[in-house]
């Protein structure tokens, strides 16, 4: 199958890859309390055009995915089977809110190196073998209240997220930090993700009497929490805002005409309409190597970006490819630019990783999303050592 001519460059160029497959794992909460598997699906389609165009130096990628369902011991169980009975030499696109806590030693002590399509609690970005593509949700729900901060004069604020360890009580921290700094008051309203009541959430929000109400939830929590609020029609009584979590395509029809011009997003990534060479290369490999039912999201795009960069390192190894020579390459890599990012990204050395820490906002529309504001970082105190 030849590619789209726009994602020729992305995928390479030659015939298709025979021989020793080089195998890549990721892990992904797909059943649970929402599916968040879309990365490691761009991630396979990414694979699948490279297969069909030469490979990695002629040899064809097998890519692994693994259910964690939203369970540390499941996700475990994952990392054990990918490691140590599939010999996976690196993992790309993976996507959890549990995964990171549970494995990060794990790929430390085994020498595997993780390029996460999508990196959410804190572990993902305290690791020495976890480069997440994304900036994180702590730093995009703090990026919704710089703007609203800045922009439409919010002065206090409600963090609403999943009660997950080192998940939505570290995004509401985040924007702690960064209020006590500026004067802000914050108050958090977290909640057990599997047994979600979104009234009794929006009037716990509303009590507080806050200028902005940040819903930092997956998109499938988030829209029975918007819905919820417009039963009790709350749509002027707040600031309204998320993180890139709530930036698909479908919230829009999901939650409605009424909430149209009144919610805004935070976005990790370029949008999702943008006409740069990754963005379009992105979209013209999902389409011509993806399923029809495969999300085309933000995620998406951090699975995209894994996937590539992952094969560009892959391919630029002199000699064996093993777990120590790719953990040693993505250590050494030279920084990527792409029009989905807000500034270059790289791998590096350390114990901790959080190369992306810009985006962008969106205010939604009747019909989808518009830009209204480019490219800015989100100062959270807690990336100084890295800033310095």
């Amino acid at each position: 199958m030849t590619p789209p001519a726009a994602a020729n460059e992305a995928c390479g160029s030659g015939e298709p890859a025979t021989g020793e497959p080089i195998k890549i794992g990721a892990i992904v909460g797909q059943t649970g309390p929402a599916d968040f598997s879309s990365a490691s699906k761009s991630a396979a389609a990414f694979f699948d055009c490279v297969n069909a165009n030469g490979g990695i130096n002629g040899r064809p990628v097998e890519y692994l995915v693994e259910d964690d369902a939203w369970n540390p011991e499941t996700a475990a169980n994952a990392a054990a089977k990918l490691v140590n009975d599939e010999g996976v030499v690196a993992m790309a696109g993976s996507t959890s809110f549990i995964e990171c806590g549970t494995n990060a030693r794990f790929y430390a002590d085994n020498g595997i190196g993780v390029i996460a399509g999508v990196g959410v609690p804190r572990e993902c970005f305290f690791s020495s073998n976890i480069a997440p593509m994304n900036m994180g949700p702590r730093l995009s729900t703090l990026g919704a209240a710089i703007d609203a901060y800045e922009n439409q004069g919010a002065r206090s604020f409600v963090c609403m997220a999943p009660n997950i360890p080192n998940v939505g009580g570290w995004f509401c921290e985040g924007l702690a930090a960064w209020g006590a700094d500026k004067g802000v008051e914050t108050h958090n309203v977290l909640h057990d993700p599997a047994t979600l009541d979104p009234t009794s959430l929006v009037l716990q929000a509303m009590a507080m009497g806050a200028d902005a109400i940040i819903v930092a939830e997956p998109a499938p929590a988030a829209i029975p929490i918007f819905n919820a609020a417009e039963d009790q029609d709350l749509r002027e009584e707040a600031i309204w805002l998320g993180p890139t979590s709530i930036y698909d395509t479908a919230f829009p029809a999901a939650v409605g005409d009424y909430w149209a011009g009144a919610i805004k997003a935070h976005i990790e990534f370029n949008t999702l309409d943008s006409d740069g060479v990754d963005n379009t290369a992105w979209l013209s490999i999902m389409d011509e190597y993806g399923n029809a039912s495969d999300p085309r999201d933000s995620f998406s795009q951090g699975g995209y970006l894994a996937a590539k960069i992952i094969t560009g390192v892959l391919r630029g190894i002199d000699g064996d490819i093993t777990r120590q020579s790719v953990l040693e390459a993505l250590q050494t890599m030279e920084a990527v630019d792409s029009d989905l990012l807000c500034g270059a990204w790289s791998f590096g050395p350390g114990d901790r990783h959080n190369a992306n820490q810009a985006g962008r906002m969106v205010t939604m529309t009747a019909d989808g999303w518009e830009t209204s504001r480019d490219c800015f970082v989100s100062d959270d105190p807690e990336l100084a050592d890295i800033r310095s």
